[in-house]
């Protein structure tokens, strides 16, 4: 892609490293970035040489949120709330470095797993300006971190530290400055080291668990386990493994 792009992609084996590309503006959500981020999780989603994403942004930091001077021209970004309602069909991995505030970390949210550099701030300070996080921070963020400390971030609008967050269960992984990104195409390498339907499946169900019944979860997941036991790859996998080779996935 161009320099100029709002958002890179550059492939890495099965991993597809995703970069919000606006540093000058804190990679702030505008027109361009939303419908670019769409674009790179449809590259991710429709190649099936693809398993996992990591999405991270340029310069300083994650996210700010929503570009207000973008948003009062009348900019789109519906593509983006799309996006952050359904998110990816495969694993998504933020490395995030110096912030995610905002729609920023709604946006964080909307991975998977979190990689953070230590001193991060990680906040919904919407509240402070009058108006309130309203693209899923207010769902999402109460499974993460407990009722409690998400009441607390969302109706005080004080962000807390990446050391904080990795203590609730929000990061997964607490990394050095400067280290969010390699660590977690480290974590995604490992991901794309499994079979691609089967690591689908387990992200969408594990997704699914939250407020399903036993019951509600035995019938969501006969199809599912239906199509990935029946796939090539699950031949492939006990053929590889009696053969003593590594895999040779194809994501059919």
């Amino acid at each position: 892609m161009s320099e100029q792009a709002a958002v890179l992609t550059e492939r890495r084996d099965r991993v597809l490293l995703i970069t919000l590309n606006r540093p000058d503006a804190m990679n702030a959500i505008n027109g361009a970035l939303s419908s670019g981020l769409v674009a790179a999780i449809e590259e991710l989603e429709n190649d099936p040489g693809l398993t996992a994403a990591v999405l991270t942004g340029a310069g300083r930091g994650f996210c700010a949120g929503m570009d207000l001077k973008a948003f009062a021209r009348g900019e789109d970004i519906g593509p983006m709330m799309k996006f952050i309602i359904h998110g990816s069909k495969k694993p998504l991995i933020g490395a995030i470095e110096g912030f995610a505030l905002a729609g920023g970390l709604e946006l964080a949210l909307s991975c998977d797993l979190l990689v953070a550099a230590k001193g991060a701030k990680l906040g919904i300070p919407e509240a402070g300006v009058g108006l309130f996080a309203a693209a899923g921070g207010l769902l999402r963020l109460p499974a993460r971190v407990g009722y409690g400390k998400a009441m607390e971030m969302a109706i005080t609008a004080d962000p807390i530290t990446a050391e904080q967050a990795a203590d609730y269960g929000l990061v997964a992984r607490l990394v050095d400055k400067g280290g969010a990104v390699d660590v977690a195409l480290e974590l995604a390498a490992r991901v794309a080291k499994n079979a691609p339907l089967a690591v689908a499946a387990s992200k969408q169900l594990i997704q699914a668990t939250q407020g399903l019944t036993e019951k509600e979860f035995w019938k969501l997941q006969a199809p599912v386990q239906a199509a990935v036991f029946a796939s090539d790859d699950a031949k492939e996998g006990p053929k590889a493994f009696a053969e003593k080779r590594p895999p040779k996935w194809s994501g059919r």
